[in-house]
């Protein structure tokens, strides 16, 4: 009887240290997969670490990708090019990724809307805008005090003419200059629609009329020119283009009386003559 007590224990013992052993070795290789896999993603990384992903970091990122709990396609900066490279490092099928571009909806400059007072304050439009709204006649329009540009790491923005405007071959959808615009100007738009309303005010037409001569003045006819339904009111005032519906055709552009919708094509060369 003691006999076989002491084979059993013999044979469980030996079956868990065989166990153990197998959990060990297993562990310890799937563990130097996932870290060699981590390092290769992180490899294919723009290198940015500019938290555009919702990580603290490229390594974060590079961790909760491989982990499987980021897509492969969550890095904007990096855009197609990493997302596929990724997909190919885990195995996985690629994504097709729409490239965004940050637009600043206001084409309201220092020689198309004036100022209600002089500011000689904190050069942040954040700060400006803390008092009245800010000194744009335009209680919506850009203060041009570049909270953008010192938000932006890939040098993609420019104050021209006292609004800011975003160089699109140099943006990377990061989004950091959304999060810095205090008036909630700057929108992450697919490059693909090439037409967008600058012009963010909330006032009714005779007012903009007043005080800016770009400002969307509500009149609808943008609407009702759109073959594709692609344009709506917002608040009944301010025209708005829905980029998925969009198929840039510029019937907008052309009925437009105070010019507030614009091909972005056309409104970088005019900057950039501009800023010449």
């Amino acid at each position: 009887m003691l006999t076989e007590v002491i084979v059993a224990v013999a044979v469980l013992g030996g079956m868990g240290l065989l166990f153990g052993l197998g959990l060990a070795y297993t562990s310890r290789r799937f563990a130097v997969e996932a870290e060699e896999r981590v390092a290769m993603i992180r490899q294919v990384l723009p290198g940015a670490n500019c938290g555009a992903c919702g990580l603290s970091g490229c390594d974060a990122f590079a961790e909760a990708v491989a982990a499987g709990k980021c897509p492969v396609d969550g890095c904007p900066v990096g855009g197609q090019k990493t997302a596929t490279e990724i997909a190919r490092i885990l195995g996985v099928e690629s994504k097709d990724v729409k490239r965004l571009v940050a637009r600043v909806k206001c084409a309201g400059g220092n020689s198309r809307c004036g100022t209600k007072y002089k500011y000689n304050g904190i050069a942040s439009c954040r700060a400006a805008a803390s008092l009245y709204g800010g000194q744009k006649s335009c209680f919506y329009g850009c203060l041009g005090l570049g909270d953008c540009v010192r938000a932006c790491q890939f040098e993609a923005i420019k104050i021209i003419d006292g609004v800011a405007v975003v160089d699109e071959n140099k943006c990377t959808s990061c989004g950091k200059c959304v999060k810095a615009c205090p008036k909630n100007l700057i929108e992450l738009i697919p490059e693909s629609c090439r037409f967008t309303v600058y012009c963010s005010s909330l006032d009714r037409g005779a007012l903009v009329r007043k005080i800016c001569s770009v400002g969307c003045i509500g009149c609808r006819l943008c609407v009702r020119s759109c073959p594709r339904k692609a344009i709506s009111m917002v608040k009944e005032v301010l025209a708005r283009i829905d980029p998925d519906l969009c198929d840039n055709c510029g019937e907008c552009e052309k009925v437009c009386p105070t010019h507030s919708i614009r091909c972005s094509d056309t409104l970088a060369l005019e900057n950039k003559s501009q800023a010449g």
